[in-house]
């Protein structure tokens, strides 16, 4: 049976009945069609390789997979991760290989194989490697995270991007037009501005855009009356923002976040967080990275944004949310545009090096304290001197190791507050310097 015709496709919804195939009607991914883009050539190769299709949801990865499998005249068996176990893939594999000793070529659909675990993976491994099957994998996850790096390697990677409202503009249209897969015999009369909207709403997804049209459908039935504001605003219901807490979303939004503080734009750093919190993530996951930022990214350039981070955290402990957005948005605007300076992570990483390099180096004695009479005997806490003994409660003494004397490890910026420190700490430096030098006449 042709995969596009069974009997039941008119009773499925919406986005089922209106699914593109062939390449003429599919809509969006310019990036890969058309003469001498990565899917041309891949459907104009002799053979087809196993692919990977990762795109957000609702940008064509099924329907791709069937064109492709329509293409080829192949048996196309469709499975999701979720719920396949490795029997059910020996299965598939050994009608594969029968298929294939008769001349047919199989082709193995996996929706969210990122669900896979390493087990299931590695027993399918040899049967994509053997040609036995050809392996689509549908994924909203970065597969690089979560497949193995074997089974990735004989795979081809296509990137799907979100749709964009002028196609998704064109699927609405051409679902409202349709008489026979569509709702053309339902004359539904929407407005240009509301299919618009429509497609503004849907965020890439054409399943969603066609879900809310076919809500709306539902809606005014079939008394003739226009899909307005009211109507779409009841199909839509609560936009539910596409981001996974565990997912490549995820790491995405959460990195550009601390990219946007790090580069000092308050608008672009609060837009990310709102979209996180928005989204249903956990907000002590955000501050986390906050007090992490304020450490690493402005440190003691302005030693009181730490101190903001962390009191965000305890606000948002004490108030809760949703009143919880406040004190982390003063937060975030006190954290992007503050002074920065990354020296706290250089220093430690310059420390580091020394303690990996010269190991358990012994402390000297003058710092050592010498608590017991034998401590004492053996010259610990001798010659040290007590620095609020002296004038500007500073002398000159080494606190090093012997063999690390003299070294620097922390070189302060001249940014905010830690351009004080580092003309403080320059005078310092200095005076050690010509108290270590063994011939004060050497230049």
């Amino acid at each position: 049976m042709d995969l596009f015709s069974q009997p039941s496709r008119r009773k499925a919804p919406l986005a089922e009945r209106m699914r593109p195939r062939t390449l003429a009607e599919f809509v969006g991914q310019r990036h890969l069609l058309g003469a001498g883009h990565l899917l041309e050539e891949i459907l104009g190769a002799p053979e087809l390789p196993s692919l990977v299709l990762w795109g957000p949801p609702g940008s064509g990865k099924t329907t791709l997979a069937r064109i492709v499998a329509e293409s080829r005249n192949a048996h196309l068996v469709m499975m999701s991760a979720v719920s396949v176990g490795v029997a059910q893939i020996r299965e598939v594999v050994a009608e594969a290989r029968e298929r294939l000793e008769a001349g047919a070529r199989t082709i193995l659909f996996l929706d969210e194989i990122h669900r896979f675990n390493k087990a299931q993976q590695d027993a399918l491994l040899p049967h994509v490697e053997a040609g036995t099957v050809i392996l689509i994998g549908a994924t909203t996850e970065n597969p690089s995270f979560e497949l193995n790096s074997a089974l990735l390697s004989r795979t081809t990677v296509v990137v799907l991007e979100p749709l964009d409202p002028a196609d998704l503009r064109t699927l609405i249209d051409r679902a409202i037009d349709d008489e026979e897969r569509g709702l053309g015999k339902q004359k539904l009369d929407v407005p240009h501005a509301i299919r618009d909207r429509i497609s503004a709403e849907a965020d890439g997804d054409a399943r969603r855009a066609l879900g809310v049209l076919e809500n709306a459908a539902g809606i005014v039935g079939r008394s003739r009356r226009p899909v307005d504001e009211k109507v779409v605003a009841e199909a839509l219901g609560k936009k539910a923002l596409r981001y996974d807490r565990a997912g490549d979303e995820h790491y995405g939004v959460i990195s550009a976040f601390i990219k946007s503080m790090r580069g000092s734009d308050p608008d672009a750093a609060v837009y990310w967080m709102a979209r996180m919190i928005e989204a249903g993530e956990d907000p002590l996951f955000v501050l986390r990275r906050m007090i992490i930022f304020a450490a690493e990214d402005i440190g003691v350039a302005d030693p009181r944004a730490l101190a903001m981070a962390v009191d965000a955290m305890q606000a948002v402990h004490f108030v809760g949310m949703p009143e919880g957005f406040l004190p982390m948005t003063a937060a975030v605007i006190y954290l992007a545009t503050a002074p920065k300076s990354n020296t706290a992570l250089t220093t430690y990483g310059s420390a580091l090096e020394a303690v990996k390099e010269h190991g358990t180096l012994p402390v000297p004695p003058h710092i050592r304290n010498a608590p017991t009479p034998l401590m004492k005997k053996m010259g610990f806490g001798q010659g040290y001197q007590y620095p609020h003994n002296f004038e500007g409660h500073y002398v000159v003494d080494d606190y090093l190791p012997e063999k690390l004397v003299g070294s620097t490890f922390y070189e302060p910026s001249e940014s905010g507050w830690e351009k004080t420190i580092g003309e403080r700490l320059a005078a310092w430096r200095a005076q050690r310097n010509a108290r270590n030098k063994k011939d004060p006449t050497e230049p």
